[in-house]
């Protein structure tokens, strides 16, 4: 049914879903769903109301539609969504690898003993104890291994 050819009723029925916040289109989905229910209704019992009965299931699926939308989230039509790359370009992916290879020169050239030290914890996550009970020395004795090896590849990097 076009808007034009809409019984006054279903027009008021639809203007008050559209006051409520529904689309136009919603509105007359739901004003359809309404008038099926009645007509439903209608075979077993008499209405004596017959709008009012509309408005109020109109209403009420109004409502089921929303939580309907709420619970199962909002349908997304395919040329609504905007897709964006997050993907690092090619300029940055070459300057990683660069960065990498040129980290990987800075950990050849630490002593075996730092950078074992220096990567359990980097890489592995060990704790400095842990470590320290795998080489068998002091606490503090690990935090100078890797503070030491810190601050050679930090100068290897810089201004790279």
């Amino acid at each position: 049914m076009s808007k034009q050819n809409l019984p006054p009723v279903f027009a008021r029925v639809r203007d008050a879903l559209r006051r409520r916040g529904s689309t136009t289109q919603d509105a007359e989905d739901i004003v359809q769903d309404a008038w099926v229910r009645l007509v439903s209704y209608e075979r077993d019992q008499v209405v004596e109301q017959p709008e009012a009965f509309m408005m109020r299931a109109a209403l009420n699926l109004s409502v089921d539609a929303h939580r309907t939308r709420v619970s199962h989230g909002e349908e997304v039509l395919l040329e609504d969504v905007v897709l964006l790359d997050t993907a690092p370009g090619t300029e940055a992916i070459v300057l990683a690898r660069e960065r990498m290879a040129r980290l990987s020169l800075g950990l050849g050239r630490l002593n075996d003993k730092t950078r074992d030290i220096f990567l359990c914890h980097r890489v592995e996550g060990m704790t400095y104890e842990e470590i320290a009970q795998r080489h068998g020395m002091s606490i503090s004795t690990v935090e100078k291994y890797i503070a030491k090896a810190t601050l050679q590849l930090t100068s290897w990097m810089e201004g790279w």
